[in-house]
């Protein structure tokens, strides 16, 4: 029993897997954050774009045919935030230098 919680512990340092469930949770709190500054903040100031004001609703049809673009329009502008929040982070913290090629 010893040796295994060893084994175990020495599993738990060697992947970072402590580091990667902290990072995992952050990033989870990131996302929520994230959607809720752009549902709340960004996407209520273009709404006067949309029309009737309900972003999330808006939808372009064709026949029988209807896109929810308002929706999409909302996911798209979480993922780019979140991309550059973590391309920001990677930049500052990590501040690994660029390979060069030879």
């Amino acid at each position: 029993m010893k040796k295994t919680m060893k084994e175990f512990m020495d599993f738990l340092k060697e992947y970072k897997v402590i580091a990667l469930a902290i990072a995992f949770i952050m990033g989870a709190a990131a996302t929520a954050l994230i959607k809720s500054l752009v549902d709340n903040i960004i996407m209520p100031i273009i709404t006067f774009m949309i029309p009737g004001g309900a972003w999330k609703e808006a939808t372009f049809t064709m026949g029988t045919i209807m896109i929810k673009w308002g929706a999409f329009v909302g996911e798209l502008l979480n993922f780019i935030i979140i991309a550059f929040v973590i391309f920001l982070i990677a930049k500052l913290i990590m501040k690994e230098e660029k390979v060069t090629k030879k």
